[in-house]
C-alpha cells in the first residue's frame, strides 16, 4: 500500500502510466526479495533506490517539457509574424501563441495605443498548396484609428473581402496576427472569437442578412438578445430616431424598402456600441438614392458618435465619405490616402495598374 502510495504522489500523471510505474516497481521488489531474502533491509533499500531514481527522472522530463523558449527561439517566432511555422507539439503551439501575445507589444506599441482600435501585422492568407496555391494577402500591416471611417478598395480579387474577413476573425491568417481592442485575436478558439465580436464588432452586409420573421425592432435588438443582454432603451430609440426607422419598427423585412432593410442592419450594428463596424459593400444593392442615405448615415455615425468603421467598396461614391482609403492591388496595401474627392478616388483607381507589387 505504501508503494501504490508513493506512485500516486510522486509519480507520473495519467492512469495507464501510473499503473505501468507501480507493476514495474512489484516486479523490482519481487525479484530482490527472492535475490537478497536473507537480506530484508537490503531489499528495501536498494527499493527505495530505484523509487527515488525514477522520480528524479520524471521530475527532470516533467522540467524539461516546461521550459521556456529560449531566445533564439523566441526570435525565430517573432520573425514568423508571432507564429512559429515549425510547432514540435500541442506544447509548442501554445507557447508560440503565449510569445505572440507577449512581444506584440513590444515590437508593435500601436496595438496597445489608445488610438488603435484594430491592427494587422504582416497578415498573409494562402488558398490552395503547391503549384495551385493563390496568395490572397501578401505582409498587410495597417492600424485602423479609432473613431474613423476607414475604406478598403481595389480591383475585383485584390484582396479586400479577405482581408475584412481576417481582421473580423470570421477567416483566419496563414501567418500574421491582428489585434482588436488591445485583444490579440490570432490563436484564439471559436468561443473566444464568437465572445470578441458579440462585445467589439458589429457587421454590415450588402445583402442586408436580416431575419424574415421577426420585425424590425427585434432584427435590431437581435445581437443583445443572443448575448443574453438587457437593452439600454433610450439608446435604442436615440439611435431608431437617428437612422429613421422609428415609424417603421413594427414591420417585417418583406414590408421594408431596400434602403429601410440596410438602416435596420446598421442600427442592429451599432445597438450593442462595439469597437469596430465592418461594413461589407454596404451599397452594393442599393439604387442611388438609397446609397447616397446609407453613405451619409454611415459617415455621421463616425462623426457624431465618434463608431470605427472599416468599408470595403468598389464604389468611389462611398470611398469618398471616408476620412483615410487603403488602396489594395494583388494582396498588398499600395496606397494609403486621406481626405480624396470622387474624381481623385477614380483618377487613383484608374492608375493602379501602374502600382502592380512585384
Amino acid at each position: 500500500m505504501f508503494l501504490f502510495f508513493l506512485v500516486r504522489r510522486f509519480g507520473p500523471r495519467g492512469r495507464k502510466a501510473r499503473v505501468m510505474l507501480a507493476v514495474a516497481l512489484v516486479t523490482v521488489a519481487v525479484v530482490l526479495d527472492l535475490v537478497f531474502s536473507s537480506h530484508p533491509a537490503l531489499s528495501i533499500g536498494l527499493l527505495v533506490v530505484v523509487l527515488a531514481i525514477s522520480t528524479a527522472v520524471h521530475l527532470f522530463r516533467m522540467r524539461r517539457t516546461r521550459r521556456k523558449p529560449d531566445r533564439a527561439e523566441r526570435q525565430r517566432i517573432s520573425s514568423n509574424g508571432g507564429s512559429d511555422p515549425h510547432p514540435r507539439s500541442k506544447t509548442g503551439q501554445a507557447r508560440a501563441i503565449v510569445d505572440a501575445r507577449e512581444t506584440s507589444d513590444q515590437l508593435f506599441p500601436a496595438v496597445i495605443a489608445p488610438e488603435a482600435a484594430v491592427t494587422a501585422v504582416e497578415l498573409t492568407r494562402r488558398f490552395g498548396h503547391g503549384d495551385t496555391a493563390v496568395d490572397a494577402l501578401r505582409g498587410v500591416s495597417l492600424v485602423i484609428e479609432r473613431g474613423k471611417l476607414t475604406a478598403v478598395m481595389g480591383p475585383s480579387g485584390s484582396g479586400k473581402s479577405t482581408l475584412m474577413h481576417i481582421l473580423a476573425g470570421l477567416d483566419a491568417p496563414t501567418s500574421g496576427t491582428v489585434t482588436i481592442a488591445g485583444e490579440l485575436i490570432t490563436g484564439m478558439n471559436d468561443n473566444e472569437l464568437t465572445h470578441l465580436r458579440r462585445d467589439h464588432i458589429g457587421f454590415v452586409f450588402q445583402f442586408y442578412n436580416l431575419l424574415p420573421m421577426l420585425t424590425a425592432e427585434e432584427n435590431i435588438k437581435l445581437p443583445l438578445s443572443v448575448a443574453g443582454r438587457q437593452v439600454d432603451e433610450a439608446w435604442f430609440a436615440e439611435l431608431t430616431t437617428k437612422v429613421g426607422l422609428a415609424g417603421r419598427l413594427g414591420h417585417r423585412p418583406a414590408e421594408l424598402s431596400g434602403g429601410q432593410q440596410q438602416r435596420v442592419a446598421v442600427a442592429r450594428s451599432l445597438i450593442s456600441r462595439p469597437t469596430v463596424v465592418f461594413a461589407d459593400e454596404p451599397t452594393g444593392n442599393l439604387d442611388t438614392k438609397s446609397s447616397a442615405e446609407i453613405l451619409e448615415l454611415l459617415r455621421e455615425m463616425s462623426v457624431h458618435y465618434g463608431q470605427t468603421i472599416v468599408m470595403v467598396t468598389h464604389d468611389p461614391r462611398a470611398a469618398a465619405v471616408a476620412d483615410r482609403i487603403l488602396y489594395l492591388v494583388d494582396g498588398e496595401v499600395v496606397l494609403d490616402r486621406r481626405g480624396e474627392s470622387e474624381a481623385e478616388i477614380l483618377g487613383t483607381m484608374n492608375g493602379l495598374e501602374t502600382l502592380v507589387p512585384a
